[in-house]
């Protein structure tokens, strides 16, 4: 056994040289540039403290983007983690004819680039020749400024990443729909339970597993995805109406010029991560159904 720990510590260490100075090694640059000022250009580093949180801390943009953040989660995980599963559950047992066509229908639009989906967006939001425009003045109103409204602006842009991401995460419940037992099922059915019983009771608890992790990554993509469509449609505006954490650190960077403040929002987006995942671990796991 210790001849065999040996050589399984040697097969391991390549993967653990690449992973420590790929990974760990700029994380902790990143820390370190966080408690200084420098522009990427000067040859001086100015050695600041933590005057880079604080300055981030006193500032109102700092929650208006938490706020904007939180708002683009939200929206997404209707979009992205609650009607997937609406539809998944639909499909898999409501529906008798069709589902083949229905699954290609929702699937298409995740082989799109978020770039192109942007692009196409652009397009759809014109005030002047989009189609929603077409649509409106049809009965006698006006289109909004989808990308000029603070409010309105994140949800114009969590359209663009729910139509992209929707298609992939429905794919994967409808396949937890799927696994669940047929035979379970029917015994409820002939034991009189309700549509509704057997979804409260069977499907949700054996689809938990799928559904935590359609969660988790919907709220990574409120927070990663968002940063393509922000920075090809408002650059953050209007006002910072639609920045995110995300965007922030990569506006701080090669915008402003500012890396330390960049990389002081890159430690707290990261704290922000690991507290997600204190929770998801301690929480949201325990009420996940794994067989056996």
């Amino acid at each position: 056994m210790n001849r065999l720990s040996k050589s399984g510590y040697l097969l391991f260490l390549p993967a653990a040289f690449f992973f420590l100075i790929f990974y760990y090694w700029p994380l902790l640059v990143n820390v370190a540039l966080s408690f200084f000022s420098w522009n990427m250009v000067s040859s001086k580093i100015k050695f600041v403290g933590i005057s880079n949180y604080t300055d981030i801390l006193q500032t109102a943009e700092f929650y208006s983007v938490i706020v904007n953040t939180i708002l683009f989660v939200l929206v997404l995980l209707v979009f992205n983690f609650v009607l997937p599963y609406i539809y998944s559950y639909i499909l898999a047992y409501v529906l008798k004819y069709g589902k083949n066509l229905y699954k290609v229908f929702f699937f298409i639009p995740s082989l799109f680039s978020l770039s192109v989906a942007s692009i196409l967006f652009l397009w759809i939001y014109n005030p002047l020749a989009g189609p929603i425009d077409a649509i409106l003045q049809m009965v006698g109103l006006d289109s909004p400024r989808w990308l000029k409204e603070p409010v309105l602006v994140i949800f114009s842009i969590s359209m663009i990443i729910a139509w992209k991401v929707f298609g992939y995460n429905f794919i994967l419940m409808l396949a937890a729909m799927m696994s669940v037992s047929k035979e379970m099922i029917e015994a409820a059915r002939l034991e009189g339970a309700s549509d509704w019983v057997i979804l409260r009771k069977i499907i949700i608890p054996q689809t938990s597993s799928s559904a935590i992790y359609v969660f988790v990554i919907t709220v990574v993509f409120g927070l990663q995805y968002v940063m393509i469509p922000v920075n090809i449609l408002t650059q953050g505006g209007p006002n910072q109406g639609s920045a995110n954490l995300v965007y922030v650190i990569y506006q701080y960077a090669f915008v402003f010029y500012q890396v330390g403040k960049s990389a002081a929002y890159a430690v707290m987006t990261m704290l922000i991560f690991v507290v997600f995942a204190w929770w998801r671990n301690k929480v949201l796991d325990k009420k996940v159904y794994y067989e056996n």
